[in-house]
């Protein structure tokens, strides 16, 4: 590869990602979608910020897999596990009667200070807080996100991997996204879970080539949102994608 196809490979400036983020912030904003940029006060820095609350169904078959976790080649250090489906009980978030279905063991111990126990899938009311951040080691946007339910409690790692479709859940675990991991937010300093940018160049290498290749302007942001997002039940309406047109000119969004 030669030109702005050798630099591709690299990922994309720091600068780059920050027009592009400007970009997506106009289209949101005609869109009503609600992402918003944040500046970290006294600095350049910053990141995108979107929240929503969304109803989900907490999978309450699979269990921690300690040993697949550790051999496998894709876990990245200490924090990063992955998901297995082996049981059918498990202990979810603290609740009351009407925030799990009517589907609960009533043969239960009663000694579990409010810890609900169930026998089947819940379906909860989640708020999800997603940003959106470059990375300087890896040159490319990064998700961190964290999960609350309507009471105010944080999701452990364990509940956001039950949160996770199924069929989602199985692309996570067996393709280049397969770790989820629980870091500081670089920026604020506070726990977060991140999506692993380590093969973000990998998988959007061919997609951003491909628009080059025909012409087309691409936002490479909201191209690598478009793929990781509904991962985490966060969907990117294809219009922002058929505006993109008038919103940016092809050179204006291209990663350097």
């Amino acid at each position: 590869m030669t030109g702005k196809h050798a630099e591709m490979s690299f990922g994309m400036l720091e600068e780059t990602f920050y027009h592009c983020c400007q970009l997506l912030v106009q289209q949101s904003q005609q869109l009503r979608d609600s992402w918003s940029w944040v500046p970290l006060q006294g600095s350049q820095e910053g990141y995108l910020k979107k929240t929503q609350v969304r109803s989900v169904v907490i999978k309450l078959s699979p269990v921690w897999d300690q040993a697949a976790s550790s051999s496998d080649p894709g876990s990245h250090g200490s924090g990063h596990s992955q998901f297995y489906p082996q049981k059918k009980s498990a202990h979810v978030a603290p609740c009351d009667a009407d925030s799990v279905s009517s589907e609960m063991n009533d043969d239960d111990d009663d000694d579990d200070d409010g810890i609900c126990t169930v026998s089947e899938d819940s379906i909860q009311v989640l708020q999800y807080e997603y940003h959106i951040l470059y990375s300087c080691s890896y040159r490319n946007p990064v998700l961190y996100f964290r999960v609350f339910t309507l009471e105010g409690r944080s999701l452990s790692l364990e509940d956001v991997w039950r949160s996770v479709h199924p069929n989602f859940r199985l692309q996570l675990q067996n393709s280049p996204l397969n770790t989820i991991s629980q870091q500081e937010h670089p920026l604020l300093g506070q726990p977060f879970f991140m999506l692993h940018p380590c093969r973000t160049e990998e998988f959007m290498r061919p997609v951003v080539q491909a628009a080059h290749e025909q012409h087309r302007p691409v936002n490479y942001v909201l191209t690598w949102l478009s793929v990781v997002g509904p991962l985490l039940g966060l969907d990117v309406p294809l219009k922002y994608h058929t505006q993109l047109q008038s919103a940016a000119g092809p050179s204006s969004t291209e990663p350097d």
